[in-house]
């Protein structure tokens, strides 16, 4: 017998992020600015949100241990359909007081895109990006590096 999921979402898949966060209520902030809605569900020690777009279940779990992020997870993204997506990205950092990195006309991942960087409190990196040309020949990408900017200037999350 064939069963079907209880919960609905876009398209056939939707990607999970479980997540480990030393402070809920810090991480709830950013992750509203982030996706633009609040959680779904809450538990103690825990969020669980489902936008519809991007479509993804991103749970926070909160744990009594400090965070480490160094050498796990290199960054994880939100890509998006034009520039004047990225530019709301930013304005909704901003107005939440937290600090960014904002990247123009860059190449990364053998395409050139424009991006705005944001750290969770946790430390895990966010980028929302738009890909303005999806084909860079290797030599370019060679000179330009990727995926990551110089994230010292965003280590304190808000402005001061």
């Amino acid at each position: 017998m064939k069963q079907e999921s209880a919960v609905d979402f876009p398209g056939n898949y939707r990607l999970h992020v479980a997540l480990t966060v030393a402070n809920l209520e810090q991480s709830k902030q950013f992750y509203e600015v982030l996706l633009g809605v609040p959680p779904v569900k809450e538990r103690p020690r825990y969020a669980k949100y489902e936008p519809q777009d991007p479509s993804v279940n991103l749970t926070l779990n909160e744990v009594d241990e400090a965070v480490k992020v160094e050498g796990g997870s290199a960054h994880f993204g939100i890509q998006v359909k034009s520039v004047a997506e990225v530019h709301a990205a930013i304005e909704r950092f901003k107005s939440a007081g937290i600090k960014t990195i904002t990247e123009e006309a860059t190449t990364c991942c053998y395409a050139v895109q424009d991006k705005v960087w944001a750290i969770d409190p946790d430390g895990h990196k966010w980028e929302v990006f738009v890909v303005l040309n999806a084909d860079v020949k290797d030599e370019l990408y060679a000179e330009s590096g990727c995926c990551g900017p110089e994230m010292v200037s965003l280590k304190t999350n808000k402005e001061s």
